[in-house]
């Protein structure tokens, strides 16, 4: 009997053995690939990708020692399932345990796209495309989809003003609409700050949008942004044409930068406005939150003209002759 329990025990032992050697085998198969390797690639977690692919790619990369040991850990984490789709930033450096964290954490690679005040619709996706974040044609579609915006709560046929200039730290996964959902609350964002002022006055929130965007095109001097807005909301009420010319350019299809006489005659241009009276039909690029603020809380002036100086600044005028002598002096070197 003795003899027995003595086998049995024997057998325990080097059952336990066995399983001590097996954990001590499997953690090393977990170790990094390369310890103290700081250097980090991009990794792409596939959405509806199972756990096996992901541990056989990242095995491939040689970022992992062993898919079958990162599997093992991640069930008996019970991550299994919890893996984020999406491109990270992963290091050999670090080992299996932090890389399955990373990609269950949803840490994201992102990409920093700036669009600065003043920009088009049609620049912002001309940079997403550059970016490798949207297709040009894709983002130009959905901004323009009419539906989409009012399910946005724009007050717009499109996107163009709504798509706030900021900084912005984007993942590589979004889709065109996810893209424009996220400058769109960006501008929901700015607007708030300014939604109480905008009530008094007598202008719908485009027409503010809109005005606030002439406003961006005019003046890069932020100083001048409230007395931008004073002429223009003066120019309105006295019922004269606001003759700016960055609508006019706004509205010319392949603007070679040149603005010509027949240009500012052109009647068929709906953002013409030398010709036609009021505001034109929408924004012409996205304005910032103090572009919007100068038109909510616009200086308190009689300014009705303003002429460029060539240094970024602008010559304010009350009255038409006075306008035209500072046209005289300074864009026609003083000649008459």
């Amino acid at each position: 009997m003795k003899r027995i329990l003595v086998a049995v025990a024997v057998c325990a032992g080097l059952g336990a053995m066995g399983l001590g050697i097996a954990a001590w085998i499997v953690a090393g198969r977990l170790e990094p690939v390369a310890p103290g390797s700081s250097e980090e690639v991009a990794f792409r977690v596939e959405r509806g990708q199972g756990l096996r692919r992901v541990a056989s790619g990242l095995a491939e990369r040689e970022l992992i020692r062993d898919a079958d040991a990162f599997v093992l850990l991640a069930r008996l984490r019970d991550m299994d399932a919890a893996l984020k789709a999406g491109e990270y930033d992963l290091s050999p450096g670090a080992s299996s345990g932090e890389i399955l964290d990373r990609l269950v954490s949803g840490r994201v690679r992102t990409y920093r796209t700036v669009l600065p005040e003043g920009i088009r619709a049609t620049e912002i996706a001309a940079r997403l495309d550059e970016a490798g974040l949207a297709e040009r044609e894709e983002f130009l579609r959905v901004i323009a989809d009419e539906e989409f915006a009012r399910s946005l709560g724009v007050p717009a046929p499109s996107l163009e003003g709504y798509l706030y200039p900021e900084t912005y730290e984007l993942p590589s996964d979004l889709s065109a609409e996810d893209l424009a959902r996220t400058f769109v609350a960006q501008f929901n964002a700015a607007w708030r700050e300014i939604e109480p002022e905008a009530d008094d006055l007598e202008l719908t929130k485009h027409e503010i949008v809109t005005l606030a965007s002439i406003v961006e095109k005019e003046t890069a001097a932020p100083e001048e942004r409230p007395l931008i807005a004073a002429v223009f909301l003066n120019r309105m009420r006295r019922g004269m044409r606001l003759e700016t010319d960055p609508t006019v350019i706004y509205g010319i299809e392949d603007f070679d930068g040149n603005l010509r006489k027949r240009h500012l005659r052109d009647k068929s241009n709906p953002y013409n406005t030398y010709q036609i009276a009021g505001l034109p039909p929408g924004p012409i690029a996205s304005p910032g939150v103090e572009a919007l603020r100068a038109v909510v809380q616009p200086a308190e002036t009689d300014y009705l003209y303003f002429v460029s100086k060539n240094d970024g600044t602008h010559h304010f005028s009350k009255t038409y002759r006075e306008h035209v002598n500072a046209v005289n002096r300074y864009q026609r070197g003083g000649r008459k």
